[in-house]
């Protein structure tokens, strides 16, 4: 399997809401950063779902090169 596309080296905040279902791009090619576009197809890699428990911001990674998928773990800071 190819390397992901790193979008940047810095996690990306975004206010989500509790109960709804988000889909991280774990791909790096999507163009709706963080979130998937579906053009991770052919590639091998597939979205991470993501339904937080609460109404609160997190730090999606952006790297795509976190242990902690979806969410950031300062990975990047070592790419």
């Amino acid at each position: 399997m190819a390397e992901p596309v790193i979008v940047q080296r810095e996690p990306m905040a975004v206010e989500v809401v509790a109960g709804r279902a988000y889909w991280w791009c774990a791909c790096g090619r999507s163009k709706n950063q963080p979130f998937c576009d579906g053009s991770h197809k052919g590639t091998g890699f597939e979205p991470v779902s993501y339904t937080p428990a609460a109404t609160r911001k997190v730090y999606f990674c952006a790297c795509k090169h976190t242990g902690s998928k979806p969410l950031c773990d300062g990975t990047h800071a070592k790419l």
